[in-house]
């Protein structure tokens, strides 16, 4: 039987829940068990793939297509376990279903209401992520914060499935806030009694607290916490800020989370082993050289955008000993007149994905300046349609030529909409998502970085290389290094003549692991620093 651990968090937002249920997922893998996560959104978007970037950050996108909110790309990454479409729901997918079914008279007359009906939902899509993943735990990560209105139908799920499952085989773990006061010099537990008196309000008494500080928890706040929160002793985790986010599982380790865990839930299992993981940590602290990679974007005022891609570099900085520092550029301010100056320093540039054509001159102006002066470049997504809209205009000499996304009139549609795509209004969950498979060249630069010829990545687009601009391209130049199986969609290009210079339709930085560098990104950095280190001598 599998067994339910919820983690819900109180007082504040942003107090890290998503890293302390991927740092606790990664402790139980390494004792030996199957583990799967999921977040419950409780805002009403049906999925995050519609929402702008500057109010929710990147969108992570599954295996199976799933946009899904970014806190699972570090359950990922923590993890090390590919998630699916049953890792991530919203209010909005659960009201979405629930009046789907009465439509179509799912309910057969009944008076559809929250309790049974929504919260019979959730509890269905609980039961059905332990159920497709055949783990040992499942882990579920409960959005927002105790008290916020849209969240009680989740807590009351939750609360229902521990009197259904039985309490011996769920676990209910609130990440609290606990302050520090310089006035006075002390911490405060007041913040996190109110939040649990508020779970507790809602049927859920926690069995672990997870306190969040800046500072070192002094015993007597823990004894209170023990105390006036109803838990035991022990069962009061102290959780740090720390520098680097993926010291979380060794810090909480050592706190005994992962062992107070098991033996509340019964578990019997085998010690961790986490050498591997404290192998990575020493490479992060030994890291002792320095490189600048330009993100060449259009939300860069928010770094979440980009999330996964800083992770990414991050990865590869970990694996080649370097420490990467990010220079954020935003494309609508590049010129022609300024661009040398805002790529000034910069090692290695990234041009990433986007919707939208604010902004989209500045990344092809990017995109020439690396090209023309052999500066490492790594376009995604769009950044790869941007790669060839620049191809095309400056090697081509096809001055008109766009993307029909962005300028449908254009004489040279070299990016064009995907057949399947032609027709389609509906916006969410509509686009060519999800893992797909990418045959690589032989001969090419690509090849030599992934060593194989078939590789799966995923997706998240609705426009492409237009076939009818190959011929020209590839005979002024281009490399075509990779393509779908039967060779319909082109999947990256390449310039031989370039150090680095490669843009994939896929997103590579969904598939990084901080103890598994993507290629690309491993690629670029490895380019990027021969390049640093040349302009020192």
């Amino acid at each position: 039987m599998t067994k339910f651990i919820f983690i819900t968090g109180g007082v504040v937002s942003g107090l890290g829940k998503g890293i302390t249920a991927a740092s606790l997922g990664r402790l139980l893998k390494q004792r030996g068990l199957k583990v799967a996560s999921q977040k419950l959104d409780p805002y009403m978007n049906v999925d995050p793939g519609t929402m702008s970037p500057f109010q929710h950050g990147e969108v992570f996108v599954t295996d199976d297509g799933a946009e899904t909110d970014l806190d699972l790309g570090h359950y990922e990454r923590f993890i090390d376990e590919d998630l699916t479409k049953y890792s991530n729901l919203t209010s909005g997918k659960v009201y979405w279903n629930v009046l789907n079914r009465e439509r179509t008279g799912g309910y057969l007359g009944q008076t559809v209401q929250v309790i049974p009906h929504i919260t019979g939902e959730i509890k269905e899509f609980i039961y059905s992520g332990a159920e497709t993943s055949g783990a040992d735990v499942l882990i579920t990560e409960i959005g927002g914060t105790t008290g916020d209105i849209e969240s009680q139908p989740f807590l009351e799920a939750i609360r229902q499935i521990s009197l259904e499952k039985g309490r011996e085989n769920c676990l209910f773990i609130h990440v609290t806030l606990v302050p520090y006061l310089k006035g006075s010099n002390e911490h405060k537990s007041k913040p996190t009694q109110h939040s649990v008196k508020e779970l507790q309000a809602m049927g859920i008494s926690p069995d672990i607290i997870v306190a969040r500080a800046d500072e070192p928890l002094d015993e007597n706040i823990k004894d209170k916490i023990s105390l006036f929160c109803n838990v035991k002793r022990d069962c009061v985790i102290e959780n740090l800020t720390l520098s680097c986010l993926y010291e979380a599982p060794l810090m909480l380790h050592e706190e005994g989370f992962d062992e107070v865990v098991c033996r509340e839930l019964k578990l019997e299992t085998k010690e961790p082993d986490l050498s591997e993981w404290k192998n990575m940590i020493r490479k992060i602290h030994n890291r002792h050289r320095e490189v600048v990679i330009a993100i060449v974007g259009k939300y860069v005022k928010l770094p979440d955008a980009y999330l996964s891609i800083i992770e990414s570099l991050n990865h590869a900085g970990y694996d080649t000993g370097a420490k990467v520092r990010i220079k954020w550029v935003e494309s609508g301010e590049v010129t022609r007149e300024n661009v040398a100056e805002k790529l000034q320093g910069a090692s290695g540039i990234i041009i990433p994905g986007g919707f939208g054509d604010r902004g989209i001159e500045g990344k092809i102006i990017t995109c020439q300046y690396a090209r023309e002066n052999d500066i490492p470049l790594l376009g995604i997504c769009l950044g790869m349609q941007i790669t060839v809209i620049e191809y095309a205009r400056n090697v081509c000499g096809f001055e008109d030529a766009h993307s029909s996304e962005f300028n449908p009139t254009c004489k040279y549609p070299v990016i064009d909409l995907m057949e399947n795509q032609i027709g389609i209004t509906r916006k969410g969950g509509t686009m060519r998502l999800g893992a797909y498979p990418c045959k690589i060249k032989e001969g090419t630069r690509l090849k030599e970085l992934y060593g194989k010829e078939l590789i799966s990545e995923r997706h998240r687009h609705r426009y492409e290389f237009n076939n009818n601009y190959r011929d020209i391209m590839t005979q002024k130049g281009l490399v075509i290094c990779g393509t779908s199986p039967n060779e319909q969609l082109v999947e990256a290009v390449e310039l031989p003549s370039n150090r680095f210079f490669i843009g994939v339709q896929y997103h590579p930085e969904f598939k990084s692991r901080p103890n598994k560098p993507h290629p690309l990104f491993l690629g670029l950095l490895k380019a990027a620093l021969e390049d640093s280190y040349e302009n020192k001598q």
